[in-house]
């Protein structure tokens, strides 16, 4: 790393922390420790959104898009419906008791053992959640400094914990806010550059026409179909219990809201979540479309993790392998050439029906061959292989041949935390050509 970089990582995590503890200065009792109620609610709406948002939303949500497009973002239309119903019921009810926590309200509904149970499982639920969530940048931390991965999820977790302990729900609920707005500008400079690097005969409409030829921009349907997993009413339904069960609950969001110096300052904090959330949600999901458009002119590796290919070619499966990987060059090549003629036919105004197909029958044959890349992997390590994630292994691979770290050798071990983790988070497509995602449930908001 240069000394920019540094100074930008350093800087930026220090800052955070020393504002958040700045903030916190005058928090001396119980009260303003656990809740503050002096929050405004910008602060209660960026809060609410960044308890929700983590590493594997910036890691994951773009490879969801890439693999299947932008109709993911479904799964939040229930979302502001439930922050209406949230602020109408649930807040009053929590302001009134002067509860510290959600489960709080279980001892005076029922009694000390119901809320016993409650916190138990939400410390359970969110302790596992949260090893996911350090994990996740853990990784890309690691891999950029050299450092050990044990090591660098310890001082994570430790800077946290520093912060959180010692400025109590005020500090949390400030330096959230400061890192909401580093993950809004992350996400927004990561599109502009992916964008920049597109061939300059790509415009940002041509860019959108080329993801809609693979259907990468179905971001709406209304069929009622109980098979598919994202329509508008899964989203609807679905998403608005889920929602409703864990910004309602959950007290990783409730202290936030908590926090409001009113009752009207945490509704507001919470329709605020409402509103952004979706556009929010849609932004990460077309950097994702954007990096598929990406892939269509700029050849992507054959497989992702590059230390396994290495591997395979010390086997006796290793001819195979090279044979694959010059089809795959070809038809890549020709898959470039077609994207570039779908484009002209955009700008000519032309019939652009067959360099259509056209485009989709080469971007087929691409993906065969990489089926059968797979297929050789699987066969050279006795076991199933499926395409691991997308971004995080290019990220290594583009962290290695900058010089970070050395190219991997052959007969180099595979990395477990690779494995583990694009397993775990779900980034990619699997051997079926599926794409993996977190799985739908209490936590996977959380992460998501």
């Amino acid at each position: 790393m240069s000394g920019l970089d540094w100074l930008v990582l350093v800087g930026t995590l220090g800052f955070i922390g020393v504002y958040g503890a700045w903030k916190s200065r005058g928090v001396r009792t119980m009260e303003t420790y656990f809740r503050d109620r002096s929050l405004h609610w910008p602060t209660i709406g960026l809060g609410i959104m960044a308890t929700q948002a983590s590493a594997i939303t910036f890691l994951s949500t773009p490879g969801q898009a890439y693999a299947d497009g932008m109709r993911f973002v479904q799964f939040y239309f229930g979302l502001p419906l439930a922050m209406v119903v949230i602020g109408a019921v649930f807040v009053p009810i929590f302001h009134r008791l002067n509860v510290y926590t959600a489960y709080e309200y279980l001892e005076h509904r029922f009694d000390v053992r119901v809320r016993c149970l409650g916190a138990l499982l939400f410390l359970v639920q969110r302790g596992l959640a949260v090893g996911i969530t350090i994990y996740a940048p853990a990784i890309i931390l690691s891999t950029i400094l050299g450092w050990p991965l044990g090591l660098t999820n310890l001082g994570i977790g430790l800077l946290v914990i520093a912060y959180t302990v010692f400025g109590g729900a005020r500090a949390v609920a400030e330096t959230q806010k400061q890192q909401m707005i580093v993950m809004l500008g992350g996400i927004a400079l990561a599109g502009v550059l992916i964008f920049l690097r597109l061939p300059e005969s790509v415009t940002l409409p041509n860019a959108v026409k080329l993801a809609g030829a693979f259907d990468r921009m179905n971001a709406v349907s209304f069929d009622l179909d109980f098979a598919s997993r994202y329509n508008f009413w899964s989203g609807i339904a679905g998403g608005f219990f889920l929602a409703l069960a864990y910004f309602g609950t959950d007290q990783s969001q409730v202290q936030r809201y908590l926090c409001g110096r009113s009752i009207s300052e945490s509704r507001l904090g919470l329709l605020f979540n409402g509103m952004l959330k979706v556009p929010m949600q849609l932004a990460i999901l077309f950097v994702g479309v954007l990096v598929f458009v990406f892939y269509l002119f700029t050849q992507s590796p054959l497989l992702f993790n590059a230390s396994l290919l290495e591997q395979v070619r010390g086997t006796p499966h290793a001819a195979e392998l090279d044979a694959v990987s010059k089809r795959y060059d070809r038809a890549f090549e020709t898959q470039r050439l077609a994207a570039e003629a779908y484009v002209s036919t955009l700008d000519s105004g032309s019939d652009a029906a067959a360099a259509k197909d056209r485009l989709r029958a080469a971007a087929a044959e691409v993906e065969t061959v990489r089926k059968e890349a797979r297929a050789v992997v699987a066969r050279a390590a006795g076991r199933q292989y499926a395409g691991h994630g997308l971004h995080l292994p290019l990220v290594r691979a583009e962290l290695r041949t900058g010089g970070v770290n050395r190219a991997p050798h052959r007969g180099d071990p595979l990395r477990r935390d690779e494995l583990d983790f694009e397993r775990a988070s779900g980034i990619g497509i699997d051997e079926h050509d599926r794409p993996l995602s977190a799985p739908v449930g209490p936590t996977s908001i959380r992460a998501a």
